[in-house]
Parts: structure tokens; C-alpha cells; sequence
């Protein structure tokens, strides 16, 4: 599509708060206006009684209006923004309602927010740009399959990787922490290019993503510079096969934590974020020190743990910390703290990302977190559903970004 992304808005509040010209400014920066779906009072009041849902802000029912007049095509839009004040309990309710309504009776990509007073562009950006993505790069995102000969870079707070593919098979990761971004970019990518037998100039296309996307991309010159909750999600459903019909993926990571609902390889709604990095794999990896060992045994022993042995409270890193302390000190087993530790982020997960999103099986977890075997073990145990690891998870965002990358095809 040519032209501005049309989002539509459907929120309660974000102009008492402040926080609506931060919404327009995200938007802005990546070439979308935000509009809000002109109606009329008869309609308002018809569409209210209808949808069933008994409401009193006046607010609340001029968006569930809205919603209703979008999903009966009666205004056009492009994507759809749901936000809402995350002290307001009735706000919670319909914001979950009409995320769910507009996601199951349209095509519109959809993502709900809570906000705050201190919500700012910066931390929207995001969500924005991958609305707009699925909005003019929706040809791209469907495609199945990796050709030529393509590379991926995920540049990520906590570890940078890379992969190098060859018509749709991985030949070549390379997978480092995090120091300097340019300079683990180019570490990881010697590493695949020395794996994969190749040389940098029979690269044919790059694609780079996470927190280090533009930085990176500049660097290499690359084909596709994108973020990544619609990269992640389509190297998600690539690797687990799962290309055809609905999917969910979860990506705990580093800094925040990512939850999308996918239908044919397209993300269709999607959330991230976090309260605290206590629901991140950054707990985890504090866990992993507080117990002596390194983070890759953290998995096999909380597997041999009981959670519930243990009192734990990770919603803030700090008072996690005191759980850990606390539970050590009165004699807790390093397995059951382990056990706890992975319940612990995969509840917050569950509770903070996992209902803004439809949980369709089969249901992935990727990133680097998804290696933790106990914390995959938790998160099957609050869904009650049998959790897909697909193989290189943990390159995820560097696969997505390879595959998608080929789309951008030439010769060199």
C-alpha cells in the first residue's frame, strides 16, 4: 500500500493523561496518522445495546461503537489501537472484550495497550511500527518460504545472533552476549559466514531486527531493517512448520516479553512489555547467579523442583531478589528456588501479556529463554497445553529476518 497507514483509536482516557499526543507522535514517526472513527448518537447508543456488555463510562461506549462500526465496514481503517488506563478495572474489561471482537471478525491487525501518565512515544513505537508493517507488508509476511542465499541479524538487549540461509535450509548461526552493538554484530556474523562456508559478498540479501535494528542495519547495509514482534513470529511458525492456520508465540526476553496471536503466518494481535524485569529472562539469569550455576543448567533443576516449596515474588526484580535471599536462607533447595524462580516469570507472563492476545494452539515459545526447560515446563502447566520448542528458537529473530530478507533478492 502507498501513502499513510490509517490506525484507528479506540480508548478511554489518553487525553486526560497526556498521553495521546505521545500515541500521535509514535505513529508519526513511522509515517501512520491516528484517526478516531467518526459516528453519530444513534449509532453509539444502537451498537452499545447490542454488543451486550454493560458499561458506564460514556467513553467506553463510544469505543465499543467504534469497534462495531469497523468490524461491519462502515469506517475504513488500516489497524486498529485499543488503549486504555491500566488503573481503570471496567476499561480492562473492554479493552480485552473488543480486541477480542475486532480480532475474531476482521482482518484488521490489532494491539491493545494499558497505559500510564509516564507513557511515552518511545515505548509505543513499537506496536506502531509493527501495525504498520502488517499493514503494507502483508504480501511479504506471507511468505513460506527462504530463497537464495540471505542473512539475518538479531541485535538484542541480551545476546546478538546471526544466520546465514541457503533456499530455505539454516547453514550458518553465530550467537554472542551483547557488549558494544556493532561490534557483536560483526562477531556473530564471522561466526556464521565461517560456519556456512561462505564469504560476506555472496550474501545476496541482509535483514536485521531487535533493539540494535537501525544501528545494525546502517552498518551492514541492510536489505530489510524491521521489528520484531512480526519478524519474530514469522520465523516462529517457519521453524515449527506451522505456517497454515493459528498459531501463538511467546517470547520471554531479555528486557520484555513478547505474546503474539498468528493465523496464516500474519500476526494479528500482539503485546508486549512487562511491569518489571523480574518477568524477564534477565530474573532468571539473576537466579541462575544467586545459585552457582551457569544459566543452562538453570532448566534441568527447577525440573527436579517444587515450585510451591517456595514463596516467590518476581513482579519487581528487587523483591525477587529478597525472595531468592529469603527462600535460601530458610533452607529451600536450590532445586525447588530454580522451580519456583521459572513459575514465577512464566505466571507474570501469563498474567500481563498472555491476556491481551487469543491463545490458539499450537503454541511456541522461542528466544533464548526457551532453552530453559523448566520454565517451558511452567508455562505448559498454566496454559494446560503440551508448549512447542521448535529447533534454532533461539535464533529466532535472525531466521524471521533471513527469511523475510529474501523477498529483497539481487545479485551481487
Amino acid at each position: 500500500m502507498t501513502g499513510k497507514v490509517r490506525i484507528a483509536q479506540l480508548s478511554c482516557g489518553p487525553e486526560y493523561s497526556g498521553v495521546q499526543k505521545e500515541i500521535e507522535d509514535a505513529a508519526g514517526s513511522v509515517d501512520a496518522e491516528i484517526f478516531f472513527p467518526d459516528i453519530s448518537l444513534k449509532e453509539i447508543k444502537k451498537s452499545f445495546a447490542e454488543f451486550g456488555l454493560d458499561v458506564r463510562s460514556p467513553d467506553l461506549k463510544l469505543a465499543i461503537a467504534r469497534a462495531k462500526a469497523l468490524v461491519e465496514g462502515r469506517i475504513e481503517a488500516d489497524a486498529v489501537f485499543i488503549a486504555t488506563c491500566f488503573r481503570c478495572a471496567e476499561a480492562a474489561i473492554v479493552r480485552n472484550e473488543l480486541r477480542h471482537y475486532i480480532a475474531s471478525n476482521s482482518k484488521l491487525p490489532v494491539v491493545s495497550y494499558s497505559f500510564t501518565e509516564r507513557t511515552t512515544s518511545g515505548t509505543l513505537l513499537t506496536r506502531m511500527e509493527a501495525l504498520t508493517t502488517i499493514a503494507r507488508r502483508r504480501a511479504l509476511l506471507a511468505r513460506e518460504r527462504q530463497e537464495g542465499l540471505t542473512m539475518g541479524i538479531d541485535s538484542g538487549s541480551a545476546t546478538t545472533k546471526a544466520v546465514v540461509m541457503r533456499e530455505n535450509e539454516i547453514i550458518g548461526t553465530g550467537w554472542l552476549p551483547t557488549t558494544g552493538v556493532i561490534d557483536s554484530a560483526e562477531k556473530v556474523i564471522e561466526l556464521a559466514l565461517a560456519q556456512a562456508g561462505v564469504n560476506r559478498g555472496d550474501i545476496q540479501a541482509v535483514g536485521t531486527t531487535g533493539y540494535g535494528r537501525f544501528l545494525v542495519g546502517d552498518h551492514v547495509g541492510a536489505d530489510l531493517i524491521q521489528e520484531e514482534l512480526t519478524v519474530n513470529s514469522k520465523g516462529a511458525v517457519f521453524l515449527a512448520d506451522t505456517q497454515h492456520g493459528p498459531a501463538t508465540v511467546i517470547d520471554i526476553g531479555g528486557m520484555d516479553n513478547k505474546a503474539i496471536s498468528v493465523m496464516d503466518g500474519i500476526p494479528g494481535t500482539f503485546t508486549m512489555g512487562g511491569i518489571c524485569a523480574g518477568a524477564s529472562g534477565r530474573f532468571l539469569e539473576m537466579t541462575s547467579k544467586r545459585l552457582g550455576v551457569d544459566i543452562t543448567e538453570l532448566g534441568p533443576l527447577a525440573m527436579k523442583g517444587m515450585a510451591r516449596q517456595v514463596p516467590m515474588n518476581s513482579y519487581c526484580i528487587v523483591f525477587g531478589t529478597q525472595s531468592l535471599v529469603n527462600a535460601l536462607a530458610a533452607g529451600s533447595s536450590p532445586e525447588d528456588v530454580a522451580a519456583a524462580a521459572c513459575h514465577s516469570v512464566a505466571e507474570q507472563v501469563f498474567e500481563q501479556q498472555l491476556q491481551e492476545v487469543d491463545i490458539k494452539e499450537p503454541v511456541l515459545m522461542v528466544g533464548g529463554t526457551s532453552l530453559i526447560q523448566g520454565l517451558v515446563h511452567a508455562m505448559g502447566e498454566l496454559l494446560q497445553t503440551e508448549i512447542v520448542v521448535p529447533p534454532y528458537s533461539q535464533y529466532i529473530g535472525a531466521v524471521g529476518s533471513a527469511l523475510l530478507s529474501s523477498g529483497f533478492l539481487k545479485e551481487r
